[in-house]
């Protein structure tokens, strides 16, 4: 049964770490943190970005799970199911690399999707980055992706309302 459970912890985790990527994608990087996310929104030819310090602090995050559950190293102090919640958070990372990095910015591989739902998680993020700065905005998930019709209907009512500044090429 402890098991199931510890599975349980890890998918509940993995589907937790979408909600703080949201959280802290709209409120942390699109705010105090911009100095460190506004390179990912600009042009460059450089290999890594300042934005990839978020990642590191990802790992950091993970890493303090497997520290607190270790009954090895913290005795009866330690909370095993950390353990798990850090296997939940490493798992996010890999998907967030693999899919925002991978698939939607053609770090690691160069595939665009035509059809189906790997597309609509290109459009939504792509949509994202339509803005010029760090305010307003649309998408600011990693794995769930809006409708992108409702997307570009959300950044023409921010663009007319002065709330962000939208790229011309989109919700002309």
């Amino acid at each position: 049964m402890q098991i199931v459970i510890n599975i349980l912890i890890v998918l509940a985790s993995v589907a937790a770490m979408e909600f703080v990527a949201w959280w802290s994608h709209k409120y942390i990087m699109h705010g105090w943190g911009w100095a460190w996310h506004r390179d990912h929104h600009e042009p460059h030819d450089n290999v890594l970005e300042k934005n990839d310090l978020f990642g590191v602090v990802g790992a950091v995050i993970s890493i303090s799970m497997f520290l607190w559950g270790s009954r090895l190293l913290l005795g009866e102090w330690a909370f095993p199911p950390a353990t798990y919640i850090g296997i939940g958070v490493m798992i996010y990372g890999a998907i967030y690399t693999l899919i925002h990095d991978g698939l939607v910015h053609q770090r690691y591989f160069k595939w665009v999707p035509k059809k189906g739902y790997a597309k609509r998680l290109v459009q939504a993020h792509k949509l994202h980055h339509a803005t010029i700065g760090k305010e307003g905005g649309v998408s600011f998930g990693f794995i769930i992706a809006e409708d992108p019709a409702k997307l570009k209907q959300e950044l023409k009512r921010q663009r007319e309302q002065g709330v962000a500044v939208v790229r011309d090429a989109i919700g002309a």
